[in-house]
Formats: C-alpha cells, structure tokens, sequence
C-alpha cells in the first residue's frame, strides 16, 4: 500500500495551520501542535525539519514561535511531502533502473513512471493556500446547512 508516514501528515499539518494564520506573526509551536493534534514528542522534530527545508521561521526565546517563511500559494503539497519522503515511486523498478530484467522492455514498468508522474504532477499544482480555501468551504457548509453537500462537489478534480 502506498502511503505517506505520519511524520510527513504532521509536517503537512503543520504548514496547513501556519497558512491560515496572520503572515509574518510568529505563533507559539505548543498552539500548532494542540491545534492540528500532534504529539509533542514529535512536534520538535517535525518543526526542526521544516525549518532546515526553508518551509518555515523558528524563532527561540520568550516571545518566539514559528511563521510560514513563504507565502502559502507558493508552497505544494508535493514540496513537503517529498521533503519528508524523497522522490515518489510506486516501485523499485523504477526507482532502482536495471534491476528489473525486463526494465524498460516492460509495459508495467512504463505504466508505473506515468502514474507516478500523475500523481507528483497533481501533487504539484496543489497549493497550501488552495487547502486553506477548500478547507474554509468545507467549513462554511458546514456551519450553514444541515444538508451538506460532499466533499467531492466541493473540491474540483482534475483528470489529464
């Protein structure tokens, strides 16, 4: 099963929060954390990776926290999580070429570099600051209806 690991989902939470905030206001780490549900014990490290991958600000002392160091439009899903996890692959034999004896010979091995590149392409186009809006319209229907309209309407898919 293909899947990113729970450091690389708190990562992208934590970029996601610092997108709805205020731009340049540093934040408390410990009020991120609280908000997106993540363990202190890991919250240090996640914020120490994201910040040695230029995604965020730190600031230590009294009146420190943590700031977005982009704006968020300018920040991809694909950005954080390959920061996290390095390149995607959906298998060995096209991360690791000629090792398969078949290789390029192989129709599955073609087929899996052009879903892979699929998936970093739709990964690519989606912004923090697009996150930021869908989760407000998700919000918004929530809050105004008791017949809610599903996610799927909401957040527009895009087939190439």
């Amino acid at each position: 099963m293909l899947r990113i690991n729970r450091q690389t989902d708190y990562a992208v939470r934590v970029v996601l929060a610092l997108s709805k905030k205020e731009k340049g206001k540093l934040f408390p780490t410990s009020e991120i954390g609280r908000e997106m549900l993540i363990p202190p014990v890991l919250l240090q490290r996640i914020v120490a990776e994201l910040s040695s991958g230029g995604f965020i600000n730190t600031q230590v002392g009294r009146d420190g926290g943590i700031s977005l160091a982009h704006n968020p439009e300018n920040i991809t899903l694909l950005q954080v999580v390959e920061h996290f996890e390095g390149e995607l692959y959906l298998s060995d034999c096209v991360l690791k070429p000629g090792e398969c004896p078949f290789d390029t010979r192989c129709p599955v091995h073609c087929q899996w570099i052009r879903l892979k590149n699929i998936l970093r392409n739709e990964m690519a186009r989606i912004t923090f600051e697009q996150l930021v809006e869908e989760g407000n319209l998700i919000e918004a229907n929530l809050t105004a209806s008791s017949t809610l309209i599903p996610v799927e309407q909401l957040i527009p898919m895009s087939v190439s």
